[in-house]
């Protein structure tokens, strides 16, 4: 009887276990913690604002900015809201870009180019960190204009979204692939 009753619960076991929806793994990096500050009539209240980049380092990645009264929930906070932003873009089979793109936000202008495999990721600042997190392996990326780290991350994502491929561009345009 005992043993009956052992087997039963192990099948319970199982069916809860598979039955959970499983979230795909992201990881998580900051870029920058900030201290800031406002001035009110009582005096300067100090808050902290937190950029984090979340990515599945398989073409899946996104940004989050967000201020709270501690290091530990302006992060949170920020992970939530680059949740929020994701984007997917392709990647090729040696994880580099398909072809080269550029992108702008604010004062900044990123260039993107595809590199050979084994070359790595050879970028500066934010944009690295956005790369890796993403799951591109091998790509070149020069940043121009401004070196604020928010408006870099975000124009490398704005770069990102405009990567296409061939049979995007074929269905877009109504042609064959040869």
């Amino acid at each position: 009887m005992s043993s009956d009753l052992k087997q039963v619960n192990k099948l319970k076991k199982n069916t809860r276990r598979n039955n959970t929806i499983q979230e795909p793994k992201l990881v998580e990096r900051l870029i920058k913690i900030s201290r800031v500050s406002k001035v009110t009539k009582g005096g300067k209240k100090l808050s902290f604002r937190a950029i984090v980049v979340v990515g599945n380092e398989k073409g899946q990645v996104g940004v989050g900015v967000a201020k709270a009264d501690d290091v530990v929930n302006a992060f949170k906070k920020g992970k939530a809201d680059a949740r929020k932003n994701l984007i997917t873009f392709p990647l090729t089979k040696y994880l580099t870009i398909p072809h080269r793109v550029s992108g702008n936000f604010g004062a900044c202008k990123i260039i993107m180019r595809p590199s050979i495999e084994g070359s790595g990721v050879i970028a500066g600042g934010a944009i690295r960190i956005v790369l890796e997190v993403a799951g591109v392996k091998n790509v070149i990326a020069k940043q121009l204009g401004s070196n604020n780290l928010l408006n870099n991350a975000r124009a490398s994502i704005c770069a990102l979204e405009n990567l296409t491929t061939k049979s995007e561009v074929t269905k877009k345009r109504s042609l064959t692939l040869n």
